[in-house]
């Protein structure tokens, strides 16, 4: 158990904190429910890049990490982004029901794609791409915008939403066709004899 593991469980508990403090801001209108919310989110986003540095920086790869930081990493950002979907007015504003089920469907297809290649080819490269990455960096705009309350510029809010629909859309079909390519080069792939 590296540091940069620790850091990254730390991560993930501040999850179930975060979303219930948020849950009970909505209920109530609690303004230090928010706060504490918004903490919890911004120290979890923070320490995805502490992890990362420590990993490098000290040479604490481990196959643990490679599956803890990015699982992390979506159970914060799905959990927000379906958290803030529901009605929460007067509260905190939604994200559109359109951009979770893409973003939610792109997170279900990459893990079906990923179990079918391991299954059939055993091996899987995954080569991360500047679109997926440029889809969190929006994805995380947005939902920071609404947690904030930034209500004074609704047409920046749109952009960070438009962006973030755009280059998960992108990464998505990126990935899918990653994933064909290393299929059809696979054996069992390639049609037999009988």
């Amino acid at each position: 158990m590296t540091t940069a593991n620790k850091i990254t469980i730390l991560r993930i508990l501040l999850i179930p904190f975060f979303v219930v403090e948020i849950i009970y801001y909505v209920r109530t209108g609690n303004e230090a429910c928010r706060l504490a919310g918004v903490l919890a989110f911004v120290v979890a986003a923070i320490l995805d890049g502490v992890d990362g540095y420590v990993a490098r920086r000290y040479h604490q790869w481990s196959e643990l990490g490679t599956i803890l930081d990015p699982l992390a990493d979506k159970l914060l950002l799905v959990s927000a982004i379906v958290l803030l979907s529901f009605n929460n007015e007067p509260y905190l504003r939604q994200f559109p029901l359109w951009l979770t089920g893409l973003i939610i469907g792109r997170d279900a297809l990459l893990a079906l794609g990923s179990l079918v290649l391991h299954l059939v080819a055993g091996k899987i490269t995954v080569r991360p791409r500047l679109t997926g990455k440029v889809a969190t960096v929006f994805q995380m705009l947005a939902v920071s915008w609404i947690l904030l309350r930034w209500d004074f510029n609704r047409g920046l809010l749109d952009t960070w939403l438009l962006g973030a629909g755009l280059f998960t859309g992108v990464s998505g079909l990126l990935y899918l066709v990653d994933w064909m390519r290393q299929l059809g080069k696979h054996p069992a792939s390639l049609p037999g004899k009988k």
